[in-house]
């Protein structure tokens, strides 16, 4: 039976990007070997949505990696603390509140704080 779900980041920086994950996010980790590093989170959940969205047409296929939180603002707060870099201030896009933030290897990733409530 399906446990989880093991997300990948393919970056031009690994190494900063699992030094950004591990000491900037503070996500726990199993080390491999190697300096493979593979971060323990501590929930999901998963979508799938239409490839033909109001902001335009996204190419079937395309994965989407995001992080959710309980309150935007105050998550926001202590990332920016740790020196993380946000592209832009949160908005409302109707499933819950958003921002952007950017990770090594050129990556910029959501953070949300949904609306909805997870069936637990």
């Amino acid at each position: 039976m399906i446990k989880g779900v093991h997300t990948m980041f393919y970056s031009s920086k690994p190494e900063e990007l699992r030094a950004f994950l591990r000491d900037t996010l503070g996500f726990s980790y199993t080390d491999v070997g190697e300096g493979w590093l593979i971060f323990d989170l501590p929930e999901a959940d998963m979508g799938c949505h239409p490839a033909e969205t109001e902001e335009g047409p996204v190419p079937s296929g395309t994965p989407h990696i995001s992080f959710y939180c309980d309150d935007i603002k105050k998550t926001m707060a202590e990332l920016k603390q740790r020196g993380v870099e946000f592209t832009e201030g949160v908005t409302d896009a109707g499933f819950g509140l958003i921002s952007n933030f950017k990770m090594p290897g050129d990556f910029k990733v959501m953070l949300y704080q949904p609306r909805y409530a997870k069936n637990k």
